[in-house]
């Protein structure tokens, strides 16, 4: 994270402008120094994958580009720059964590965890830490295989039994061979909202490799799905681009050359080889928009909390009472119960809020009206009242925080907010689930 950046939303004081959207966490950067989760790039050596718990993941072949440190999972928002190019970040912070704390963060509760896309260096796109450190005389990275178009059909699929939201059981052909196509057939058509590019995703699937009819662990297997945006190429199309038109409630049979999953090197910490074919089961358990709120019967919070109106498409708006004074505790009001299940420590979720001063109800930052905010809780990516006050409830909730400036950013003033200041937050609980920080 850039430790100067301003919070996002804000005002950029010497352009006008607003400022980018990938700036750091609500309110600006945490009191101390900001950071960003950076990965070496023996980790990123590869298309994307999977690793389990304490695995390293699986070097690629050929010369990489660069020999730099690369950001993998950042701790600021970003926002959708253009279809084709959801979520550049202009620019990242120094090296944060070593690699054992970033694996516990990422693979927390999960046997499988997904990793990013290393991708090519695009000049129109490059990060700070690429500027900063690159070597002018390092060879360029060789290309990825052109991912194959989706069909819909082919003579010989997998067969898929069990009921939707529980492991599926695939069968393989007797006989049958994968024949290079990578496949996404619908089994079973859900009736809730639909997945475009760039909307929140949460999904549990069931893996197996076709070529040696081994079960490969899947989310089902570890208990908790998988959260993240589709279709921004962010994971291996075979989850990433294979869910975008889908709704809520889907089951989908996804049979995945390797250039649709982990490319040439395949995976040897799931057993898949270099040419191995992987078929997925994917259940898309929930789908939210970027801009989607909840919904539900509003409960009025309690006279002492600053009174809350919702406005469609913007900001809420957010009055204190009277003679309000500043709590010495993190105080709690549930304006919208949701029905989800609870948010636990180390989940990733994804949020929409606004932000405002108690003193006077001066808002200083919200996601509404932009894309919603995600971040791994627990870890410190946020401020303390939100770590606190974001564990716990259900998923579908709408709460509001009081919170005092012990639990905010202390003496240290941020862009819109005094130092010393208690802070208001209306929080939209959108969903959660396992996921890396982005």
């Amino acid at each position: 994270m850039a430790e100067n950046a301003s919070g996002p939303g804000e005002a950029d004081t010497a352009s006008g402008a607003v400022a980018d959207p990938a700036a750091p966490r609500p309110g600006g950067p945490l009191p101390g120094d900001g950071e960003s989760i950076v990965i070496p790039p023996s980790i990123l050596k590869q298309q994307a994958g999977w690793a389990q718990p304490g695995q390293a993941a699986p070097a690629a072949s050929g010369t990489p580009k660069d020999d730099e440190p690369q950001v993998f999972a950042s701790t600021v928002r970003k926002e959708q720059q253009s279809e084709a190019d959801y979520d550049k970040a202009p620019g990242v912070g120094r090296l944060g964590a070593v690699l054992a704390s970033v694996l516990a963060v990422l693979l927390i509760g999960s046997g499988v965890a997904l990793y990013e896309i290393n991708k090519p260096d695009n000049s129109s796109s490059s990060s700070a830490a690429d500027s900063a450190t690159a070597t002018p005389s390092a060879p360029a990275s060789p290309s990825a295989p052109a991912v194959p178009p989706i069909k819909t059909d082919a003579k010989v699929l997998p067969t898929v039994t069990g009921d939707v939201g529980k492991k599926a059981t695939i069968t393989l052909p007797t006989g049958g061979s994968p024949d290079g196509n990578f496949v996404v057939k619908p089994l079973v058509e859900g009736d809730g909202a639909k997945a475009d590019k760039g909307s929140w995703v949460t999904a549990d699937f069931t893996l197996k490799d076709w070529n040696t009819g081994k079960d490969i662990s899947g989310s089902y297997d570890q208990g908790q799905p998988q959260i993240f945006q589709a279709g921004t190429g962010q994971l291996i199309p075979a989850l990433d681009a294979s869910v975008v038109g889908a709704k809520a409630g889907s089951r989908l049979l996804v049979v995945a050359p390797p250039a649709a999953a982990f490319g040439s090197q395949g995976n040897p910490s799931l057993g898949l080889g270099a040419t191995d074919t992987l078929v997925m089961v994917i259940d898309v358990d929930r789908v939210n928009a970027p801009g989607a709120r909840v919904s539900g019967d509003v409960t009025a919070p309690p006279a002492d909390f600053p009174q809350v109106k919702e406005n469609p498409g913007k900001p809420d708006t957010i009055t204190p009472p009277a003679g309000v004074t500043d709590p010495t505790a993190l105080k709690t009001a549930v304006l919208i119960q949701g029905k989800g299940p609870k948010v636990a420590s180390g989940e990733k979720v994804v949020v929409q809020y606004t932000g405002a001063l108690l003193k006077d109800g001066k808002e200083f930052d919200s996601s509404i009206g932009k894309t919603a905010f995600s971040f791994v809780t627990g870890g410190g990516n946020v401020i303390a009242g939100w770590d606190q006050g974001v564990v716990g409830q259900n998923v579908g909730s709408r709460i509001e925080l009081v919170i005092p400036a012990s639990l905010a950013y202390k003496d240290q003033a941020q862009s819109g907010i005094p130092a010393n200041s208690s802070l208001v937050f209306v929080i939209d609980i959108l969903d959660a689930g396992v996921g890396s920080a982005n």
